[in-house]
């Protein structure tokens, strides 16, 4: 297990140096981009573009049933059958591209003809928008393949590189934005378009020249028994996923129907924070993602199971770190941001960090799912879920209901219901006992929730708004976060890691001071 953490700990480390560097090139991406497009511009990119900002989640959630299958070769030792595998796969992203192209374009007729409010004569501009979204989202399904064969080989190195290029490559099209004399919508949704290509050609060309199972011959390692397997397990996935993205973006239309662009602004400011934070505990996740396979295809089942509810112990760690301090200064630290706050954009921030906490007590536990296989039952259901809030919302909605109220419906059904389905069946398919759940994850994790929001309400209660109450929360937060999950949630193999990798740098960095 020793070995295993240390390889987690340095894919970790990767990307967290990534992140580093990202994070804040991202945020000072968002705040130029708002303020050279203006509220209503950046409302209507939101609505219009907004499956942009989730095809990384689309991406991931796709390039999973292609890495589940590579990863647990990787695990069986079977190069051939990973040669198979890539072919396979490009053959179906490369169909998949094409009809969720055909299918966004005849959708769009249907989105500019009753269903978005948008201004008239901001519609042409929507229009140039969506149809690089398009364009965009067919570039980035292509890729897919090629970031499963890198998660599979556990390469977060390359990611971190890549990740530092795409954001140079955003903060680039928001200067050229910020400059421009043209209408800077229509560039800017233009210019994004160009970002996928981009990353595209790098990952392929890198990929043929470092893997040998990256080698497209669809006749020689055609396999029609491997195909169908593929297939049923991608298209299973697709339908959990699709279910996801359909009821995010579905949930902008409705906000939109109903409140108008502003108030997508506020939905695209939250989405926007959740996602930056949410980073820290993805970097872990993605290097955690491949050992959970392998383990599955080395017959390991017993560090499959482990390494599944380690990943949901320090996910929710490493959230509720930055996220717990973050709610309780919502309304200061967006100050210092956007200096100009637009309306709900404080409530909504906080009830999608909190929704984006409690979804982390169950984060990695569908990975054990997809890597035994079986994942008919539990896509069925999560699919079902997936589009209730939709409906539920626009029911509220309809009867005046505040719009705060998308987010309770969304974390009741996503967060509590979604979580309790991921735990029966993984209970049902891979054996978990629920009382050691409940011992090793959700209890202390509850706990741990608990002691921050006591510790970091009492600066709230000494001080007013200011930098100084923002450092005493934050230091409060973390104080009593390390000394809880050192003395209750950490197990006894879990400090003996630490410990020696603390000990280990700490030889280093005395080295060097010498």
């Amino acid at each position: 297990m020793s070995s295993t953490a240390n390889r987690v700990i340095k894919n970790t480390g990767y990307l967290y140096a990534k992140m580093g560097i990202t994070m804040f090139i991202s945020l000072y991406t968002t705040r130029l981009i708002l303020n050279s497009l203006g509220a209503s511009d950046f409302g209507i990119f939101n609505i219009v573009g907004g499956a942009i900002a989730m095809l990384g989640f689309l991406n991931a959630a796709m390039a999973s049933a292609t890495q589940r299958f590579m990863s647990y070769c990787e695990g069986e030792g079977n190069k051939e059958k990973q040669k198979r595998i890539f072919n396979i796969s490009f053959i179906l992203h490369f169909c998949l591209a094409f009809i969720v192209g055909l299918a966004l374009l005849i959708s769009g007729y249907f989105f500019f003809n009753g269903i978005l409010n948008i201004p008239g004569e901001r519609i042409f501009a929507a229009k140039v928008v969506y149809g690089s979204l398009i364009v965009s989202t067919m570039f980035t399904v292509m890729s897919v393949p090629y970031n499963a064969v890198m998660n599979a080989h556990e390469n977060m190195k390359y990611f971190a590189i890549v990740g530092i290029l795409e954001s140079l490559l955003k903060l680039t099209v928001a200067f050229v934005c910020a400059y421009t004399s043209f209408d800077k919508l229509i560039v800017y949704g233009i210019l994004m378009t160009c970002i996928p290509l981009i990353i595209l050609t790098i990952m392929r060309i890198y990929c043929h020249k470092h893997y040998t199972e990256c080698i497209i011959s669809p006749r020689m390692y055609w396999n029609r028994q491997l195909m169908k397997e593929m297939t049923t397990f991608a298209g299973w996935n697709f339908l959990g996923s699709l279910s996801s993205i359909v009821s995010q973006y579905g949930l902008s239309v409705v906000l939109n129907h109903f409140w108008g662009t502003l108030l997508n602004t506020a939905q695209g400011i939250a989405n926007q924070i959740s996602g930056q934070l949410m980073t820290f505990s993805n970097a872990m996740l993605t290097a955690l993602g491949p050992v959970i396979t392998k383990s599955r295809g080395s017959g390991n089942n017993v560090l499959m199971l482990q390494a599944s509810l380690l990943g949901c112990k320090y996910a929710y760690i490493i959230l509720s770190f930055f996220a717990i301090p973050f709610i309780l200064e919502t309304p200061y630290l967006l100050k210092l941001w956007l200096k100009d706050v637009p309306e709900w954009s404080i409530v909504f921030c906080q009830l999608q960090l909190l929704r984006s906490i409690i979804e982390q007590l169950t984060v990695t536990i569908g990975a054990a799912i997809a890597a035994q296989g079986n994942i008919k039952g539990i896509s069925l259901y999560k699919s079902i879920l997936g589009f209730q809030p939709i409906i539920l919302t626009a029911i509220f909605f309809y009867y005046s209901f505040p719009p705060y109220v998308m987010y309770i419906i969304w974390i009741i059904c996503g967060g509590i219901i979604g979580g309790c389905v991921s735990l029966y069946y993984t209970r049902k398919l891979c054996d978990l006992s629920l009382r050691q759940y409940a011992k090793v994850i959700l209890l202390p994790c509850l706990m741990l929730s608990t002691v921050m929001l006591f510790f970091g309400f009492i600066p709230q209660l000494i001080f007013s708004e200011s930098f100084y109450r923002l450092m005493g929360t934050c230091l409060l937060t973390t104080v009593s976060m390390v000394i809880f999950s050192w003395k209750i949630i950490l197990g006894q193999t879990e400090k003996k890691i630490i410990t020696s990798i603390f000990q280990k740098n700490k030889r280093k960095v005395c080295f060097w001071i010498k």
